[in-house]
């Protein structure tokens, strides 16, 4: 006990900071994406596979547009200002969700939101390897990961309560959700200091073949098994759609994500800190078998006891492969490639995160809900195959 608070202490004031952002945004965010696909579906009817398809290839656009922000931010040696342009676009997109008319207006609201994601996402990571010390990567980005899924659990609370006073209004909450988007952009302009980049060597482009080779094979295994482990994690919105099958009130259903994000924020930072001393791949091994558990469960459960246990795996193994990822990211790859490390690992797993919430759609509509558990399941048993052939370093 005493050894995990004296980490805490050890983390760097940026990884906090960074952290509140998230938190603040995560509410806001998830104020809107809880009860998203039940709008979609209620009240301006749009059918299960276009909301599919909207998540995911809303989704895959911001880990894809990570590879060209981390690329810039390795170029020019800076992190902090292309971090605040997209949180900048995530609080701008917000008052269009409430505007909405249609599922096309909801889609270029997601895009923009999911942009400003993906410009923020990759220099954001890659800062906090900067500020924090090697020896304990994998409890602040754990950390970082705590405080950001509190804010997605907080998000859809707070959704659950203002749908229960407002009878339901989805334009109100959304309305709402518009003021922690702008408090994280104040907070991360003023609150953050970006530390002085390192004296080098005259900077390349970090997409040249030299600088693509001095990645080395340890950090493009961990790449490259980040875009085939997306495949198993299709958008979180057909969690929601399964509390929707098996009858929840309209209104309780956000508690489904409240519940995932919860279990999820109450385990980032152990397993992150965990990771600093235990070997990543059999712990991202032991992610994947709790993984293949959630499918399981959420396919085969036909109440709603049964669909809260299956989310809170979910949530179980996020907080304990989320961070680890990250960390096995910053570990790999050179100080001054981080950026477009991180980039490389966004972009593949934007195209997994695509397929994966296309194909889950599709399967949903032809077999039922269950065969696209099924089918995670099955994509988790190859993943955890292939974690066999990890490099050591990885």
């Amino acid at each position: 006990m005493f050894a995990r608070f004296t980490t805490l202490r050890r983390i760097p004031g940026g990884v906090w900071i960074i952290g509140f952002v998230s938190l603040l945004m995560d509410v806001s965010s998830e104020m809107i994406h809880s009860l998203l696909p039940l709008f979609m579906a209620t009240a301006l009817g749009t059918p299960v596979v276009i909301i599919g398809l909207i998540e995911g290839i809303a989704e895959a656009t911001a880990l894809c547009i990570k590879i060209f922000s981390g690329v810039i931010s390795d170029a020019i040696g800076k992190r902090k200002g292309l971090a605040v342009v997209g949180y900048g676009l995530g609080a701008l997109s917000k008052p269009l969700f409430a505007l909405a008319l249609t599922a096309g207006m909801i889609f270029g609201a997601r895009m923009i939101d999911r942009v400003g994601k993906g410009i923020r996402g990759a220099p954001r990571d890659a800062l906090v390897a900067d500020v924090t010390p090697p020896e304990i990567r994998g409890a602040a980005y754990g950390l970082r990961q705590a405080l950001d899924t509190t804010g997605a659990f907080l998000g859809p609370l707070l959704a659950v309560g203002l749908m229960l006073l407002w009878d339901n209004d989805f334009r109100a909450v959304y309305w709402v959700a518009v003021i922690p988007a702008f408090l994280a952009v104040g907070l991360l302009m003023v609150g953050l200091k970006e530390p002085r980049a390192p004296v080098t060597a005259p900077r390349t482009s970090p997409i040249k073949k030299e600088n693509l080779q001095r990645l080395g094979a340890a950090c493009w295994w961990v790449i490259g098994l980040g875009g085939v482990f997306t495949l198993a994690r299709f958008s979180e919105a057909f969690l929601v759609l399964r509390a929707q099958e098996v009858g929840l009130p309209l209104a309780l259903i956000p508690l489904v994500m409240v519940a995932m994000n919860l279990v999820y924020s109450l385990t980032a930072y152990p397993f992150g800190r965990w990771s600093d001393s235990v070997s990543h791949r059999r712990l991202l091994q032991a992610g994947l078998g709790v993984l293949i558990a959630a499918d399981v469960v959420l396919a085969l459960s036909q109440s709603w006891a049964g669909i809260i246990a299956g989310v809170a795996l979910w949530g179980v193994h996020m907080g304990m492969t989320q961070g680890l990822l990250n960390a096995m990211i910053a570990r790999t790859a050179p100080a001054d490639l981080r950026g477009t490390a991180f980039g490389f690992f966004s972009l593949l797993s934007g195209v997994g995160l695509l397929l994966a919430s296309a194909g889950a759609g599709l399967l949903w509509e032809l077999w039922g809900s269950a065969s696209t558990f099924f089918a995670g399941a099955v994509i988790c048993l190859f993943t955890l195959v292939l974690t066999r052939f990890a490099p050591e370093r990885a």
